[in-house]
């Protein structure tokens, strides 16, 4: 689409004046200052003030349908009795407030549980990326510390020799799992709980009274470093929930935008549903979705896996209003050969961020979709989601931009040859972020913590520029890192397992494009004298320590040393013409 789309007469309103209506004093998405950590920032005012507040909020809805799941249906009230009776056991086990729960599975019904029922204990939550391989799933558990894990069957087969290499655990809970299971540390989650249908049928208790502050620690999410190990972000209640008013302010932005003044809510209006396709185990499956749904009473519908087929299946008979989450995902709906023998006509939003995305993909799900508005937005890990979005005619307008600001977020854009310098508009350098939503640093590590926030701001490692209007324009990662499908793959994580191999001597990993995943990992090797080694075993040495989706789809060799420039750095950009074969482009 193009800007001759646009109704006439767009934009009604500027987006400074836009947030300055939404965000006066006396409506819903009024901000005041508040100081965190000693740094003042604005803050949503009437932001639910914890986790455990939204769970209390959440049992409002009563017996609509919260969560779906193959043929199992859980209503609001089912499932707040399922995490009162799941955070009742977290307690008679010792977990206390600062405890870490750590949650390994696939999406569930019990996956949602078992993070509320730990952060209405004040827990810190720490979900682990059900993709890694055992011997990073427990670096994972022995990093955070975490006394009680969750996990799904699959998960913990994966990490039964594990276990006993983390001595902080008390007690693992195991879902799903159809053999018996003998070590007396394990229990099986439904010999608490009992199967999802049946949640409804649980004792009705109160959640265990702890005092929960905003500022209190509420998660701990993990994102791969610079270093090669993955550093855990520690996340608040305030960043947490920061996404639900977030999200609310930037749809009725849009409103305001075209002239229009948004819809008031009605609770007993139709039920808003999403079909959620990206895990729980990332901030914008479990901040940017998850957690806005059970405040707002939004039914979410979970698939096993991603499949274009089935989730034409699910939009069709859950009546799917909401669909998204990675631009693959967008492209599979748009592409399928299938998607015509089902009705999509409840579709209203495809949303997506987490990778790049061609403007192509705007004018394309607005031809495929036309009552559907795409959107995207930015955000990172170290935000707990969502800092930009980015919708409706203001995406039409400006397809390569993630959006500007929430009215409680700032960006600017600094100089990176000092860090200090803040460039004028329209520059490009790195992208700094401030809010409240910005994670207080990461566990137990202050030096990282140090480097990458800096009085309030995270440094984000993304080269970005800003228009007058504040929309914000990725233009490149200045951290050596690539996106496959919405997972980061920093590349000296790969680099490293492929330094450990005895045949290796120079090793580089650069992004091929690739149009639906954004990007995915090959790899460019220098062989020591002598040494002999082929693809195949260099892709199964990486598959043995790290997750499939950080595998290198190719491995190119180089017969002299990789080329480097003054500073010794490789000239990656150099490598990358070794892959243009296998660009999908």
């Amino acid at each position: 689409m193009t800007e001759a789309a646009l109704p006439p007469g767009w934009p009604a309103m500027s987006i400074a004046d836009a947030h300055a209506l939404l965000t006066a004093p006396g409506v819903p998405f009024e901000m005041e200052e508040v100081t965190v950590r000693g740094v003042t920032m604005k803050s949503w005012k009437n932001s639910p003030p914890s986790l455990r507040s939204v769970v209390e909020a959440g049992r409002a809805h009563g017996e609509r349908i919260f969560l779906v799941y193959e043929d199992e249906r859980v209503s609001f009230e089912a499932f707040h009795r399922a995490v009162a009776n799941l955070a009742k056991e977290f307690a008679a086990r010792g977990v206390a407030k600062g405890d870490r729960v750590a949650i390994v599975m696939r999406n569930l019904p019990e996956w949602v549980v078992a993070f509320y029922a730990g952060a209405s204990l004040g827990a810190i939550v720490t979900p682990l990326n059900a993709w890694w391989t055992g011997p990073e799933l427990e670096y994972g558990l022995t990093d955070s510390g975490a006394k009680i894990v969750v996990l799904d069957a699959e998960r913990y087969e994966r990490l039964t020799e594990h276990l006993p290499n983390c001595p902080d655990l008390v007690r693992v809970y195991v879902s799903r799992e159809s053999d018996e299971i003998a070590h007396p540390e394990v229990t099986k989650l439904e010999d608490i709980l009992g199967e999802a249908n049946s949640w409804s049928g649980l004792p009705d208790i109160a959640l265990p009274d702890v005092a929960i502050d905003q500022d209190d620690d509420a998660t701990i999410f993990y994102t791969s470093g610079t270093t090669g190990k993955p550093k855990g972000a520690l996340g608040t209640h305030r960043g947490v929930n920061s996404n639900i008013l977030t999200a609310a302010c930037a749809g009725a932005r849009r409103f305001l935008r075209r002239g229009e003044m948004p819809p008031a809510p009605d609770p007993d209006g139709p039920q808003r549903s999403s079909l959620i396709s990206v895990p729980f185990f990332h901030v914008t499956g479990c901040f940017a979705v998850l957690n806005p749904s059970l405040f707002a009473g939004a039914k979410l519908v979970m698939m096993h896996k991603w499949d274009a087929v089935r989730a034409f299946e699910l939009i069709e008979r859950e009546k799917i209003q909401s669909a998204g989450g990675v631009p693959t995902i967008a492209w599979q709906l748009i592409e399928h050969p299938a998607r015509a023998n089902y009705d999509l006509s409840s579709l209203e939003s495809v949303a997506y961020g987490g990778a790049p995305s061609a403007p192509e993909l705007v004018r394309r799900l607005s031809e495929t979709f036309p009552k559907s508005q795409p959107g995207q937005g930015w955000g990172m890990t170290e935000t707990c989601a969502t800092v930009t979005s980015n919708g409706a005619e203001d995406y039409t307008h400006r397809p390569d931009s993630c959006g500007p600001a929430a009215p409680v977020a700032e960006l600017k854009i600094v100089d990176p040859a000092d860090g200090v310098t803040e460039l004028p508009i329209g520059a490009v350098g790195e992208l700094w972020a401030k809010g409240p939503m910005v994670v207080k640093g990461y566990w137990n590590k202050p030096e990282a913590t140090a480097q990458t926030f800096v009085d309030g701001w995270v440094r984000t490692g993304d080269l970005a520029r800003l228009d007058e209007e504040g929309f914000c324009f990725i233009i490149d990662r200045a951290k050596d890192m690539l996106i496959r499908g919405g997972e980061n793959i920093y590349c000296v994580e790969v680099e490293n397992v492929l330094y450990d191999h005895p045949a290796i001597m120079d090793a580089a990993i650069v992004g091929v494009p690739h149009r639906t995943l954004g990007e995915e990992p090959a790899a460019v090797v220098t062989l020591k004298p002598g040494a002999e080694v082929t693809e195949q075993e260099l892709r199964a040495h990486v598959a043995e320590h790290l997750a499939a989706f950080k595998v290198p789809i190719a491995v190119k060799f180089w017969h002299e040393t990789l080329p480097r420039n003054a500073n010794g750095k490789i000239l990656k950009n150099e490598l990358k013409k070794l892959f243009e074969d296998k660009a999908d482009a």
